[in-house]
């Protein structure tokens, strides 16, 4: 199965590709741009939603459910909200087909036109803080802390599985809050919040920081980033969370009576992560033979694969084996047995290489007159024997080390690949090889940042928070740096 994967040195994007069907993760939809997620894959997605919903209910915040939706008078009411996302509706103008009399298909019901079109949503600011003016009137109802897992439909016309998708999941929060400082420290938090399961849940490493005004979530006074970059040493945006500041409670009239009996409008935030998760730890961990899963995210951490004769070989080995299955699933493992007939042994090894199983246990008659055990972990493809006394203990520390093991190797790499330049040449230069993320000054001037994007086609990822634009310059104009910023090509 393997052998039929294009190499990441050949075709990075076909590359990509191959392994997300190969191993189940997704497929094409009817609608260009839409995609099937197979079972493999929203499992996978399941685990990432809930260690961030776990999170987020710690820390106060509740889901809810906003209508998919929306009026469209409801986009024109925040100009630069609407702007940034006109040309991705989808948008409904009819409610009814009808067959046609002359040739029996079906058509759309000219009768049936709506008074005022709908929009699909493409995001829900605007729905739910027409709801928000229902709520909200005393401080004492604010904060409202609320997240809501559901899909978003953007047009897009340059597609890719996971990483850009006409409809995605997401989870998108909206808080609402009485002060400028609360709602800040909301949207840090919840940048943490996504560090923290990119890092320690996903294995992947970050940058955090602050968007430029270019790239910054249409609507908002400032936008933070989590960034990483991918196998390919481009970057991929992998979460934002939002300050709204006042702008959509001045759209939508949402005030409040302040402690001291004043009318003020409310503060807010918005934030979200998607399925483009699941294309980055493709992309951060895969390898030529498939994917590597992070245990934390692994439908199945441990696939057992028992090698016998006959069927009856296999149930002896498994009898055998059954107590430290047992103590797997006890202790909290998920762990798959693939005691499928008529395949063999190396089909096996192959298929669960491709689908990135963490650690496979190899189980035979030989092995077990020999009171051992063959553990293949799919981090470094190496395979050891181990003593069947010490299986338990040490498929525990494995867990741990393999999750530990993906984090290093990819945090090594994206370290290797961050450039410090001096000199717009060298810039050029690196960008045109492909180099991976370049740090360097740069005077804050929209002008200067578009310029070195039409001519390079790398964008400022982020603005990190730790500055040090002591006698530095900007990389394109030579003036004095007002930031210093993370360049790189990106998705």
């Amino acid at each position: 199965m393997s052998k039929k994967v294009t190499p990441k040195s050949i075709d990075h994007s076909k590359w990509y590709t191959d392994i997300i069907l190969k191993a189940e993760l997704a497929d094409y939809g009817p609608v260009k741009g839409t995609m099937v997620i197979k079972p493999y894959g929203y499992s996978i997605w399941t685990l990432i939603k809930e260690s961030i919903d776990l999170k987020l209910k710690k820390t106060g915040h509740s889901n809810a459910y906003f209508p998919l939706f929306i009026p469209k008078s409801f986009l024109s009411k925040e100009a630069e909200h609407v702007e940034g996302f006109a040309k991705e509706c989808a948008v409904i103008t009819h409610h009814r087909l009808k067959t046609d009399p002359n040739s029996n298909d079906l058509i759309v019901d000219p009768d049936s036109k709506l008074e005022e079109e709908v929009i699909v949503r493409p995001t829900s600011e605007t729905v739910i803080w027409s709801m928000y003016k229902k709520w909200i009137q005393s401080y004492r109802d604010l904060p409202i802390l609320l997240n809501q897992w559901a899909n978003v439909v953007r047009w897009e016309m340059r597609t890719r599985l996971f990483l850009r998708t006409t409809e995605f999941l997401w989870q998108e929060g909206h808080t609402a809050h009485s002060n400028e400082i609360e709602a800040k420290k909301e949207a840090i938090d919840i940048l943490n919040l996504y560090k923290d399961v990119s890092e320690n849940i996903m294995a992947i490493p970050v940058l955090t920081g602050i968007k430029s005004e270019a790239e910054k979530f249409a609507g908002a006074e400032i936008t933070y980033c989590i960034e990483s970059m991918m196998g390919d040493k481009k970057a991929l945006q992998a979460g934002t969370s939002h300050y709204l500041g006042q702008n959509f409670a001045k759209a939508f009239d949402v005030k409040f009576q302040t402690k001291n009996n004043k009318e003020d409008y409310v503060y807010a935030t918005s934030w979200g992560v998607s399925t483009r998760l699941i294309g980055s730890a493709i992309m951060v961990h895969g390898d030529d033979k498939g994917l590597r899963l992070p245990p934390k995210i692994a439908p199945h951490q441990i696939v057992i694969i028992p090698i016998g004769k006959s069927d009856d070989d296999v149930k002896k080995i498994l009898n055998f084996f059954k107590e430290h299955i047992k103590n797997f699933k006890d202790s909290g493992l998920r762990v798959l047995i693939d005691d499928r007939e008529d395949l063999s042994p190396g089909f096996k090894f192959n298929e669960w290489e491709m689908k990135g199983v963490p650690i496979r246990i190899e189980v035979g008659f030989r092995d077990l007159n020999n009171d051992q055990v063959t553990i293949a972990r799919r981090d470094t493809n190496k395979k050891e024997v181990v003593s069947i006394s010490k299986v338990n203990e040490r498929i525990h520390n494995l867990i741990d080390e393999i999750q530990i093991s993906l984090f290093e190797q990819a945090l090594d790499f994206m370290n290797s690949n961050i450039f410090e330049v001096n000199s717009y040449e060298e810039f050029k230069k690196l960008m045109s090889e492909n180099k991976g993320f370049i740090k360097c000054g740069w005077d804050g001037n929209s002008k200067t940042e578009l310029i070195i994007k039409e001519e390079t086609k790398a964008t400022i990822r982020c603005i990190p928070f730790e500055q040090n634009i002591k006698n530095k310059k900007c990389i394109f104009s030579g003036k004095p740096a007002k930031f210093e910023v993370i360049f790189a090509k990106s998705y």
